[in-house]
């Protein structure tokens, strides 16, 4: 790939977006990590070689330096997402109004392939917040750019994330883990592998040839929306006892009732940190699996790492000595 191509990654310097930009810069791209903190990009640098990988402020809540970072960009991948409303922006701010702002920029300037993270169960008329303020930015990014690809993940697993890590942090002092929605069913998926079904999308569209032989990509990328799941489907609470013995900590499980948790969640909602809101709480009590007939990583060529596979090598750290 030509070395003058530029790829601008909003959210670079997040979990997954650390491992989007790292398979970029392998693709040769010059890589633009767009953050309000660049400064927690200088280390990834390193992913490129000198001046391939730049970090430079811009935040998707502003015009002007969004335009900056979007100007003569080849592709955009747009991964800033939110759990909880924080004390500068919203769920409609970051997830709507931002995502509308980075399709229409996009789509202005010409860029040639735009691809938005968004999450399994986003829905305009959604049982949450969150999945309603993710369904109407789909909207927003289509209705700008009807070409952009739209990802969905599942939850989202690996060293750094703030999910497995928790659960083995918690059982290390707690006798008795709680555990809300116990027989939600979910579908984790390795951050190793959303980063590469964003690059072979990237890749895809970028040379005009698709997966499929003799099909171009505009036939198969366009306008899509693929959600991403691992090889297995788990409920919460067998997800959060495997969790456990792989940390070397397991507990029993106590499934918290609903209305406990209501009245649990409508405390610990307004503590630093926001552990658990209520939002959150209605997300907990729907599955989040693959729908029947989408495409996933399948269809990108990619076969998903498990988590009995990859998590027991970070879980590790949490073993008694």
């Amino acid at each position: 790939m030509d070395i003058r191509k530029v790829a601008t990654v909003f959210g670079g310097t997040g979990f997954v977006g650390r491992y989007v930009v790292a398979r970029l810069a392998r693709d040769g791209y010059v890589v633009r990590v767009a953050s309000r903190r660049p400064d927690r990009a200088a280390g990834m640098r390193l992913f490129g070689d000198v001046g391939q990988v730049v970090p430079l402020y811009a935040s998707v809540l502003e015009e002007r330096s969004s335009v900056a970072a979007i100007e003569g960009s080849d592709l955009v991948v747009n991964l800033v997402g939110i759990l909880a409303p924080g004390r500068h922006a919203g769920f409609t701010a970051v997830h709507v109004d931002a995502a509308a702002r980075v399709a229409r920029l996009c789509a202005s300037a010409g860029v040639g392939a735009l691809v938005h993270m968004s999450a399994i169960g986003a829905d305009p008329d959604g049982v949450s917040d969150y999945s309603r303020s993710k369904g109407r930015g789909e909207v927003e990014v289509q209705r700008h750019m009807a070409e952009a690809v739209i990802v969905r993940p599942s939850i989202i697993f690996g060293a750094e994330d703030h999910f497995t890590n928790m659960f083995a942090a918690m059982a290390r002092y707690l006798p008795v883990m709680p555990v809300y929605g116990g027989m939600t069913r979910f579908q984790p998926v390795h951050v190793a592998d959303v980063a590469e079904a964003i690059r072979r999308i990237a890749r895809g569209l970028g040379r005009g040839a698709g997966v499929v032989e003799g099909s171009s990509a505009e036939d198969i990328f366009a306008g899509s929306i693929f959600e991403l799941g691992g090889p297995r489907v788990w409920r919460m609470q067998d997800m959060v006892r495997w969790i456990m013995r792989a940390a070397g900590h397991p507990r029993r499980v106590f499934a918290v009732p609903p209305w406990l948790a209501r009245i649990q969640a409508s405390c610990l909602e307004h503590l630093p940190g926001r552990m658990l809101t209520r939002d959150q709480l209605s997300m907990l009590y729907v599955d989040n699996v693959v729908a029947p007939g989408m495409r996933g990583l399948a269809h990108l060529g990619i076969s998903p790492l498990s988590l009995e596979i990859a998590a027991p090598q970070y879980l590790a750290r949490f073993r008694s000595a």
